[in-house]
């Protein structure tokens, strides 16, 4: 194993271990804050703590994007959110069949629906430019600021708000908050500069393009605190969350990921990313939806379903994987 290989390796590793850790430590120094100046416990929960759980996909595009390797970003995101049904709920609803309320099936999982025709709008030239990201950085406002009413209105009804809100540290000085925000916003960046050096080198090693990397890596990495979140809830039999967590971090995904990094950079599409990767995404959020549908009563995702998402997504990487190697090897 050569010198480069392991420093790429070990770039991974920091990087990893670094970004979740610094997206946590700004999560919570930022939200007892909020909530130390009188800010709405609601409200702080869906804001800085649903920013949170996107953050490290946000942090990587954007460095990528930054650093011109827009497949990288682009593969981040879109791995992330197959990863987030396929992997994520695929293995929660195998410990725990979740059960899906009505709300979610009329209102959160369509509100995906559009975004995501949105988002292939936007990407069928093979471009994300500046006003495209403006578009879909509005749209993440837009979202987060109905999000936000809708909470509020129905108050402590509302199993996502609450959950969130509840992560807010409630015995943090502003102090030992301040400290903890700005531990959070220089780490952040610089774990994330760390993490994209690592994987754009990995990449060069293994003859493969960026955007697998960030498909299968650096999407499944990214990932982990939703995995975490996701088995937590199954296990406190929370399900409703588990669905919610993921329907919310596929949103920021496409939004806030993808629109953050073309308002840094404009940023051209790999055909492959739009043909093959981001129909396998809209694949599964359908499957999602025809999964969980039930004409009456709340909806449910069954060890069954489970069990076909998961296969599902092993498919998919297995396939990625097998046509980058197998490419590369014929041009070899």
């Amino acid at each position: 194993m050569s010198i480069t290989l392991i420093i790429a390796l070990l770039e991974l590793a920091a990087g990893f271990t670094l970004l979740i850790w610094a997206a946590g430590r700004l999560v919570a120094g930022a939200s007892a804050l909020a909530s130390n100046l009188g800010v709405p416990s609601l409200v702080v929960g869906l804001t800085i703590v649903g920013f949170g759980t996107s953050a490290p996909e946000m942090l990587v595009s954007a460095i990528a994007s930054m650093r011109g390797n827009p497949s990288l970003a682009i593969g981040n995101a879109l791995g992330s959110n197959i990863a987030n049904i396929g992997l994520i709920l695929g293995l929660t609803a195998m410990i725990y069949p979740l059960r899906v309320e009505r709300i979610t099936l009329k209102r959160e999982l369509p509100i995906l629906g559009v975004i995501t025709l949105v988002t292939l709008a936007l990407m069928w030239n093979l471009q994300l430019t500046r006003v495209d990201g403006l578009i879909l950085a509005a749209g993440l406002i837009m979202v987060v600021a109905a999000m936000v009413v809708l909470c509020l209105k129905r108050g402590e009804a509302d199993p996502l708000a609450t959950s969130l809100s509840e992560e807010i540290p409630s015995r943090m000085s502003t102090r030992v908050a301040v400290g903890w925000t700005v531990v959070g916003l220089v780490m952040l960046p610089l774990s994330a500069h760390i993490l994209v050096n690592g994987a754009v080198t990995l990449a060069l090693i293994v003859g493969v393009s960026e955007a697998v990397v960030g498909l299968t890596i650096i999407a499944l990495g990214t990932s982990l605190p939703e995995l975490a979140a996701a088995a937590a809830c199954a296990l406190k039999k929370e399900d409703d969350l588990a669905i919610g967590n993921i329907l919310g971090s596929n949103m920021f995904n496409l939004l806030g990921v993808l629109g953050i990094a073309a308002l840094i950079h404009p940023m051209s599409i790999e055909s492959i990313l739009l043909h093959r990767d981001f129909t396998i995404m809209a694949l599964f959020t359908l499957a999602l939806f025809v999964m969980a549908w039930r004409r009456r009563g709340p909806g449910l995702l069954s060890r069954h379903s489970a069990v076909l998402l998961f296969m599902s997504f092993l498919i998919y990487q297995t396939v990625v994987i097998y046509q980058a190697v197998g490419g590369h090897a014929l041009a070899a």
